[in-house]
């Protein structure tokens, strides 16, 4: 299937999907879509492993160790995309799916209360789920060689997309923008060793740093998985996400906050990658006395310190992570700015990356990415680069990077890394030292440090400069009283004077 083709698939599909809109909103019809979106994956990969069986005739094709084997989950017979099909014009098709939901789950441990069992509620009755059933049928989304494409999770993630752009402040909940995660993921490099996001979302991170392993040819099983997730929706969104690329983490037994119930105590991760919430209040009386704060302990009105220094706690010794948070972190006073002076003074600071506004679908405030590193190659210096003119705007609302920026990026993080081939650019990148961070007092914004690009008049010598300036003002001045005395004169003829 081709990039076009693609994208005309992923159209339709949300085009039938978003007929539903009048009928539930878009929190619900989201997991309705998703969840019939990932029973069609386990389903064709169930029943491509089925024919196989059954071409060989040994009588093996509903021994369920002959899936669970091969990492393809295990579909009892009413629960196969076929029979769902067959009484997709039932009056009862949402308590059948429900019902085949359940029997999975039975059937596959890793998926136990994960998958989404409310087509048979109330809300649902509006929706016509035989129509959604019958417009996936003919789209093999499980087989070899939809796997091999990543054609679900190109699907998938589409879909999540959608949603966040639809769903407005709430979709930001579940949904970091791929261009924004790829940025980090190229960044930092997660190529082997243990990945951690405390904040993981619908776990787009992980995907981007399968992807990172996959076209760098290492191999995904030398990757471990590890993230938290609050909100018990937004779980289950990530254990789907991951089970459709056959992809085994730990994102704990249940949701829960990172901040009161730890579920990753005793963690050292390899690479850390976090779209925590921007400036959230959290309950920081029932762990003000966790050693986490080892830097300080952030105010009850923003958790963004205290997702900073609960990452770097559970970092490597040579560990690595990149983190967006909102550009406030990097300047604010008081206990937040006590804390980032101590970050800075112990050398954790690696690179700050200013990036452009409009990246996110709910909300069109810049961000900045944190790059924080145990093991620093330059010791006693911060990066700063300024990306905040790249991307491209792709409607009136939202900007997307796209490969040539995301690859400016990482590579002028790599070549000052790697101390070969860096060179501070003005208006773009400055590579500054601890003192000269301190004479800023400590603040982090780029701005201060990469200074202004040079324009093509920079060449004109400064009396030139202000010659023409000031003949221009004169000019101006001239214009501004010959329209006063205008205006005077014509309040002047219907009877006004000033």
């Amino acid at each position: 299937m081709t990039e076009q083709e693609l994208k005309k698939l992923e159209d339709k599909l949300w085009a039938a999907a978003d007929k539903m809109r009048g009928a539930v909103s878009v929190s619900d019809y989201k997991f309705i879509v998703l969840g019939l979106i990932f029973l069609k994956y386990i389903s064709d990969s169930f029943e491509e492993k089925y024919k196989e069986l059954v071409e060989e005739g040994a009588g093996l094709e509903e021994e369920r160790d002959c899936y669970t084997a091969e990492n393809i989950f295990y579909v009892p017979k009413n629960a196969r995309w076929e029979y769902l099909v067959e009484h997709s014009k039932d009056t009862n098709i949402g308590e059948i799916i429900d019902d085949a939901l359940t029997l999975i789950e039975k059937e596959n441990a890793s998926l136990k209360n994960v998958l989404p069992k409310n087509y048979n509620s109330p809300t649902m009755r509006n929706v016509n789920i035989g129509e959604l059933l019958d417009l996936f049928t003919n789209i093999k989304v499980g087989t070899k060689e939809a796997k091999e494409k990543d054609l679900l999770g190109r699907i998938y993630e589409y879909f999540l997309g959608q949603f966040a752009k639809n769903e407005l402040q709430k979709g930001g909940e579940f949904y970091t923008p791929a261009c924004l995660v790829r940025t980090m993921v190229e960044c930092i490099e997660p190529f082997q060793g243990k990945v951690y996001d405390p904040a993981c979302g619908s776990g787009g991170m992980f995907v981007q740093s399968m992807k990172f392993v996959e076209e760098n040819q290492g191999n995904i099983y030398n990757i471990g998985i590890f993230g938290q997730e609050k909100n018990p929706t937004t779980w289950r969104l990530a254990k789907m996400n991951l089970a459709i690329r056959s992809m085994y983490g730990d994102l704990g037994k249940y949701a829960a906050d990172t901040f009161t119930e730890d579920l990753h105590k005793d963690l050292k991760a390899d690479f850390i990658l976090a779209n925590p919430p921007f400036n959230l209040e959290w309950d920081r009386d029932k762990v003000e006395n966790d050693p986490r704060w080892r830097y300080g302990l952030a105010p009850k009105n923003n958790a963004n310190y205290a997702w900073l220094q609960h990452m770097i706690s559970k970092l490597s010794q040579n560990g690595k992570m990149a983190c967006i948070l909102a550009n406030g972190s990097l300047s604010a006073g008081g206990q937040e700015g006590e804390i980032r002076k101590n970050l800075i003074e112990n050398d954790l600071v690696d690179c700050i990356l200013a990036m452009p506004n409009n990246l996110f679908y709910t909300v069109t405030v810049p961000c900045s990415i944190w790059i924080i590193n145990r093991n620093k190659r330059q010791k006693g210096k911060t990066l700063f680069i300024n990306a905040s003119n790249l991307g491209t705007m792709v409607t009136r609302r939202l900007r997307e990077l796209d490969e040539k920026d995301i690859k400016k990026i990482a590579g002028t993080y790599h070549a000052y890394q790697n101390d070969d081939s860096y060179e501070d650019i003005k208006g773009f990148c400055y590579s500054a030292t601890l003192d000269e961070i301190k004479s800023n007092d400590y603040v982090l914004t780029p701005g201060r440090y990469v200074g202004v690009e040079d324009s093509e008049e920079d060449d004109i010598p400064f009396e030139e400069k202000m010659s023409s300036i000031t003949s221009k003002l004169s000019t101006q001045f001239e214009e501004s009283h010959r329209l006063e005395e205008e205006i005077k004169k014509n309040l002047k003829a219907i009877g006004y004077e000033i």
